[in-house]
């Protein structure tokens, strides 16, 4: 397949803003960019799906830089509902930097800044030199501007998509850029740079987005959405990531691997048939997690967390660190143990049990373990003798239900 197809097959291609970009992309090197504002300081898997074309692009010759919105940042894109509520210059520059280092590490491409070329263009320069260009009747037309004229638009959010401009005018006077890519939300301010470079030097810049990549539930990642799985480990583990990802819906796997993987046609379509056959093996949905682990954080983070899935699975958690016990175990209910008590006390005490019969009868039907271990003796003294790492302690109750024990 051509690139093009490729992006075609893969779902990767919602709006184009000319027939001749596709031939463009088969048969010339292109210099583009795609860029995201510093809302926070990692990116999300709904950022990785987008940057990830850049990685498509580039291995068929074209050139990326990746923009960091320092400027745009500092104003905000335009909600469908509502104003985005403004973020401190200070909060954005931590933003900048850790979005820069990471868009480095995981990427390998330039990355650039806008603050770097708007913070010293004046009001007056920036009516003259760019306002002057773009017609108010032309940016009321876009669909996120007029969607708020009802609710109101401040005129700060009004002169977003003019900015967002000048960043591809900018980009193709002194790096060549002829190319905008983004997801499906931005194409209104990506025509208005293809508009102003139109206008102001007479050239014709290209445009291209994509879907956005939605859950299961149809609603976009993102940090507004309170669905963010962050590139950043620390924000959200290897472990964390595989967990979602390998409980991904049989509806929504085929597209992640084509839109988040490089795997090629042949081995999806295998895959596919592979998966439809025996769907409760989670082939599909283990592919994904592999791949998409190994390319944000390396294949030793993936063969951890996979490890620390099966550990948690065969219910030997003595295997794992407190440090991957906490992880794996973040959100589950947890107390803390501050000097010694008795195993049977200790399950009514913390809820685990509502009473001392119905403790002995979990006891005497083998239902409790304590970090993996079936335990039966309710005079058993629980403290950090027996913590791991003298630290933590899990309780199970049953097959699923588990206590976090937290030795203080």
């Amino acid at each position: 397949m051509t690139l093009f197809e490729d992006l075609k097959w893969r779902g990767l291609i919602k709006d184009i803003s000319s027939p001749e970009l596709e031939k463009k992309l088969n048969e010339e090197k292109l210099t583009f960019y795609i860029g995201t504002d510093p809302t926070a300081d990692s990116m999300h898997i709904g950022h990785f799906s987008s940057f990830l074309i850049a990685t498509r692009l580039a291995r068929y010759g074209h050139k990326p830089i990746l923009l960091i919105g320092g400027a745009t940042g500092l104003i905000g894109d335009p909600k469908p509902s509502s104003e985005r509520q403004m973020i401190t210059k200070e909060e954005v520059l931590k933003n900048v930097e850790g979005l820069t280092k990471q868009a480095k590490d995981i990427f390998g491409f330039e990355v650039v800044n806008n603050y770097d070329w708007i913070k010293d263009i004046n009001i007056l320069d920036f009516l003259r030199d760019y306002g002057k260009y773009i017609n108010v009747n032309y940016m009321l037309d876009k669909d996120i501007i007029n969607r708020r004229l009802d609710s109101g638009i401040t005129f700060c959010e009004f002169a977003y998509t003019l900015l967002q401009g000048l960043d591809f005018l900018h980009l193709y006077e002194v790096k060549g850029v002829t190319l905008q890519v983004a997801g499906s939300d931005q194409w209104g301010n990506i025509t208005t740079g293809i508009e102003l470079a139109r206008k102001k030097n007479d050239v014709e810049l290209y445009g291209m987005t994509m879907p956005l990549v939605l859950d299961s539930n149809g609603v976009k990642f993102g940090k507004t959405e309170g669905n963010a799985l962050w590139l950043d480990k620390n924000k959200t583990s290897s472990y964390e990531l595989y967990q979602y990802l390998i409980n991904t819906s049989d509806l929504c796997v085929i597209d992640y691997l084509k839109k988040l993987t490089f795997l090629t046609r042949e081995e999806i379509e295998k895959i596919e048939i592979e998966h439809n056959q025996n769907k409760e093996l989670r082939i599909a949905q283990k592919e994904l997690a592999k791949e998409v682990i190994t390319f944000i954080h390396g294949s030793e983070e993936f063969e951890k967390a996979k490890n620390m899935s099966e550990v948690l699975f065969s219910g030997n958690v003595k295997d794992l660190s407190a440090d991957d016990i906490e992880i794996c175990f973040k959100g589950v209910p947890n107390f803390s143990i501050t000097s010694d008590i008795s195993l049977i006390d200790l399950l009514i005490n913390n809820g685990i049990a509502s009473s001392r019969r119905e403790a002995r009868e979990f006891l005497s039907a083998n239902a409790i373990s304590i970090n993996g271990n079936v335990v039966t003796d309710e005079a058993l003294i629980i403290n950090k003798d027996i913590a791991i790492d003298d630290r933590v302690v899990v309780i199970r109750r049953g097959k699923k239900k588990y206590y976090l024990g937290l030795i203080k």
